[in-house]
């Protein structure tokens, strides 16, 4: 499908009154408090913690080759560390959200790479059509149909989605593996055939290298440094690895999953002139979810995931202080009739992503994909 850009128009005075307003006293809120949008010593101490969390188990284990046993759980440490770095650090930096300083921004985006993936693609993705285009089908990768996985309700349902349940959360492990082998170079030829790249031939060219590049660093920092320079036996390495790798996986899939892919979400169709009927505010209120806002420690770790309302409304803004954003935001909502959705706790939540894709396994076709 090459790729046409979807308009976002309604009527409706009101909903574009909402945005401004709350726009407006969002911003009144920093500016009363004297505060910064973006990080604040929270933020350093946590990217410090995330960082040797993951950096320092990787040295213990070329430095002193401990026991299998005790190697584990140090690429276990690791898997659950990069999912936060992901999470907190890579995923404002790559808004724009960490620091005013871009350079800053640049380098702990680059914090990308640890999982083996590419900040290019990421930010296509993401940023443009996620963001953008958010639970809309053919636009929005993050939320799209994954190999055997069925997240949307306008796609074609395969005998097999009906047992999606059963094996998702397998599948959800291995997609960071998926991500740091081929993802990439798949993803990057998909958006420069669409479109979705408006980079120049000459600029893809290097763009492509630097993706390769990065991935060779990658692949020799996680295999080769071990094996051939500390001599760990390849077997070892190859397991710790899938064990980190099939954590990660799993914790940045549910978490994000857990905003998009529930129950009380729309999916909306844009019409043949490819326009949604909506304000684009209005739309990321229907389909985006929140979850556990109250819980301190959950949102220290997924980095402010579960506010992804605010963030999808403001996310340019580094997810420390969405908390206090967050009452804003309810408050203009119930003022203005705009559904604020939210699960109360984790498991709330999880227990509704699971009946959402045993619904989705189990509905009957809605309509063919956008051609």
């Amino acid at each position: 499908m090459a790729f046409s850009p979807i308009r976002f128009v309604d009527k409706d005075k009101d909903k574009a009154l909402f945005f401004a307003t709350l726009r407006k006293r969002v911003d009144t809120y920093f500016k009363e408090n004297n505060i910064s949008k973006h990080y604040n010593t929270t933020m350093v101490v946590k990217t410090i913690i995330l960082m040797s969390a993951y950096l320092l188990p990787f040295i213990a284990l070329l430095a002193f080759n401990p026991s299998f046993k005790i190697a584990l759980i140090l690429w276990a440490i690791m898997g659950f560390a990069l999912s936060g770095i992901g999470m907190s650090v890579m995923h404002d930096a790559n808004h724009g959200a960490y620091s005013s300083n871009s350079k800053t921004n640049y380098w702990l985006g680059h914090t990308l790479n640890l999982l083996g993936g590419s900040v290019f693609n990421w930010k296509l993705q993401h940023n443009v059509m996620h963001h953008t285009y958010t639970n809309v089908l053919d636009y929005d990768d993050d939320i799209a149909d994954k190999l055997i996985l069925k997240f949307n309700p306008h796609t074609k349902v395969k005998w097999y989605h009906k047992l999606q349940v059963v094996y998702a959360f397998l599948f959800y492990g291995i997609l960071t593996l998926y991500w740091a082998l081929l993802k990439d170079f798949i993803q990057f030829s998909k958006y420069t055939k669409q479109g979705v790249n408006t980079s120049t031939k000459e600029q893809n060219r290097v763009i492509w290298f630097k993706i390769f590049l990065s991935k060779v660093f990658y692949w020799a920092a996680m295999f080769a440094l071990p094996v051939f320079v500390f001599h760990i036996p390849f077997y070892q390495i190859l397991l710790g690895y899938l064990l980190m790798q099939f954590i990660s996986g799993v914790v940045l899939t549910v978490v994000f999953q857990l905003a998009h892919t529930v129950e009380g979400t729309t999916h909306p169709l844009p019409n043949v002139d490819y326009t949604i009927e909506n304000n684009w505010a209005v739309h990321q209120m229907n389909t985006t979810v929140n979850f556990s806002r109250k819980s301190k420690w959950i949102s220290w770790y997924v980095g402010g995931l579960n506010f992804q309302v605010e963030h999808h409304l403001f996310p340019t803004i580094c997810h420390v202080h969405y908390p206090a954003v967050s009452e804003i935001v309810k408050a203009t909502a119930e003022e203005f009739g705009v559904p604020y959705l939210e699960n109360p706790t984790f498991w709330t939540a999880l227990k509704s992503h699971v009946r959402a894709i045993i619904s989705f396994g189990k509905m009957p076709d809605l309509n063919e994909a956008i051609g």
